[in-house]
């Protein structure tokens, strides 16, 4: 058991490590310039810009915005694929069912029960909330988060190719675990047939014509597949969206050190110029406020669309990771299955980190936004601006927290508690097997 524990603490630090890379390390400026270049109405295409590889996996698995033209097809296609996610999770229901009482065997249904159930009702829930998805579409090519200079234009665009990064890794994560999977049961020639995943089929395997086999075998292949990139595709959905909050206030607080002084010793304006710099000023202030308050309605429509799915996807990896960590206890270390689950782990907890991970560099923005405040120069400018930004920084002492279920805050110290927890039950189901 010990040497499965190192074994897992050792592939995860890598996975986290490579995944802390892909966020510290700056994205290649070609990456960036050929999105700058896409548009010159930059504001105009922030959806595209943020989500519009979200958008075309969610409009190829049938869950986006009804088109216009399609309306009926694409109802049809979209009820056969929410049939296809719901059918397997009461296949997994029935499993459960049936081998009830057995740790072992439990076990494995449990995790994929689990991942199903969050995978249904994220689903649902996106589809449900159509308005609110619209209402969030539009808000985000509203003129409140307009850019017109180039260097706020590249603070989007760097955020919006590491988002990229970051779902082609878990995508690649995801496709790597689903082909393990899928290719366990052709690889081990020991024993009667079985299906890629522990769930009931109306087919026994060892029994069924090769053709009802072949069918049952990429019925299951498929799907997981589907699964898995919806999974991840609607999270990266929420990600992309708390990520562009974020690059908001990086965008503030930029506007706050442009600001120039009214007037220095090397400089000598007249009057007129004095006052003109003076409301300038004051109207850069007024507009870096004004979006400061866009992007806390923004963070919270967020919050109110995808709460729900993130604190169920919290609660339930608690049990998922707690219940893979004891399937590796069972695994024979050197299988398949053993590096399969072990894979699984890792992108799972990867997954649970970037929920946090994004949280947390959003609720950190805001608070470097209010130290921004105090240290430019507002000495160097009228009463009325002294007077605008002590109030300003007085509404920023509480800064933006991105929470799961209105309660649970995303964090760093969040992800670390539930890997406690975590792994206090984990210790508990080992122990109650080894009895």
């Amino acid at each position: 058991m010990n040497i499965v524990l190192v074994t897992t603490t050792n592939v995860y630090r890598t996975s986290c490590t490579k995944f802390v890379q892909l966020n510290t390390v700056a994205p290649s400026h070609s990456k960036i310039d050929s999105i700058l270049n896409e548009s010159s109405l930059f504001h105009v295409t922030m959806t595209h810009t943020f989500l519009h590889r979200p958008k075309t996996a969610l409009t190829m698995l049938g869950l986006w915005l009804l088109p216009e033209n399609y309306k009926v097809p694409y109802l049809i296609y979209r009820s056969f694929q929410l049939s296809i996610q719901f059918t397997f999770l009461l296949f997994n229901f029935i499993y459960m069912g049936v081998v009830w009482g057995d740790l072992e065997e439990s076990s494995e249904g449990f995790y994929l029960l689990f991942t199903q159930a969050t995978l249904c009702l994220k689903s649902t829930t996106f589809v449900m909330n159509r308005t609110r998805l619209i209402r969030l579409l539009r808000f985000m090519e509203s003129d409140i988060f307009a850019t017109n200079t180039p260097k706020h234009k590249r603070i989007l665009a760097v955020q919006a190719v590491k988002m990229w990064q970051v779902y082609m890794f878990f995508m690649t994560c995801a496709t790597c675990n689903v082909l393990e999977w899928a290719v366990v049961p052709l690889l081990e020639s020991r024993g009667p047939r079985v299906f890629p995943f522990k769930i009931w089929m109306p087919a026994d395997p060892a029994m069924c014509p090769d053709y009802v086999y072949t069918i049952c075998y990429v019925y299951q292949a498929v799907t997981v597949y589907l699964s898995a990139t919806t999974f991840l595709t609607i999270d990266f959905m929420t990600v992309s969206m708390i990520t562009f909050a974020s690059a908001q206030l990086e965008i503030i607080a930029e506007k706050i050190k442009q600001i120039p002084p009214v007037a220095t010793s090397s400089e000598n304006l007249k009057a007129e110029e004095v006052k003109s710099r003076v409301q300038h000023n004051n109207k850069i202030l007024n507009e870096c406020i004004q979006q400061h308050q866009a992007v806390i309605r923004f963070v919270g429509l967020v919050e109110n669309m995808f709460n729900v799915n993130i604190f169920f996807q919290m609660s339930g990896t608690v049990a998922i990771i707690c219940i893979i960590g004891f399937r590796i206890t069972i695994e024979p270390p050197n299988s398949f299955h053993f590096y399969s689950t072990l894979n699984y782990l890792v992108t799972m907890v990867a997954q649970l980190y970037l929920y946090c991970w994004c949280g947390n560099e959003l609720t950190e923005r805001s608070q470097v936004l209010r130290d921004t405040l105090y240290t430019s120069q507002w000495y160097e400018q009228d009463r009325r601006f002294g007077s605008t930004l002590g109030i300003a920084m007085e509404c920023m002492k509480r800064p933006i927290i991105f929470r799961a279920g209105y309660y649970i805050p995303l964090s760093r110290p969040t992800f670390v508690s539930i890997l406690r927890c975590s792994y206090s039950y984990f210790a508990v189901l080992n122990q109650a097997n080894n009895k």
